[in-house]
């Protein structure tokens, strides 16, 4: 993974953002407070990011989930630019039409949902005030 974050930041998401699907999400280990980033899909939504804490289909959310529900301050990286973003989990009212779009964007999406028990997180990246 570290491998992919350095080729997408030095080519400024010109390769490995899948087509400008993929950002780069920074953020604090709730842990070790050391800062961690991952690739992972992001759809515009107005001013707000979303992302899917999927792990694939785990059954475990994944480790950049715990960070953000402990420190949702976060970084995002889309090509070039930085957003400096708060992070909140959708709501059970907001979660249904915002889980579509990732379905919509990638059919694996529905695949991941059949793999765990878990219902998968949709997170809301929004601009910090």
């Amino acid at each position: 993974m570290k491998g992919n974050v350095w080729v997408y930041r030095k080519t400024g998401g010109k390769i490995g953002s899948q087509g400008g699907k993929v950002v780069l999400l920074t953020t604090t280990g709730r842990k070790t407070g050391l800062t961690r980033t991952t690739p992972l899909m992001g759809i515009p939504d107005g001013d707000r990011i979303l992302v899917a804490a999927s792990a694939g289909g785990d059954q475990k959310h994944p480790g950049w989930y715990h960070n953000l529900t402990a420190n949702p301050e976060v970084a995002v990286e889309r090509g070039r630019e930085v957003f400096e973003m708060s992070a909140r989990t959708a709501g059970p009212d907001e979660r249904p039409a915002l889980w579509s779009k990732f379905v919509e964007k990638n059919k694996a999406f529905a695949k991941y949902e059949t793999r765990t028990d878990r219902e998968i997180p949709v997170v809301i990246l929004e601009p910090r005030e």
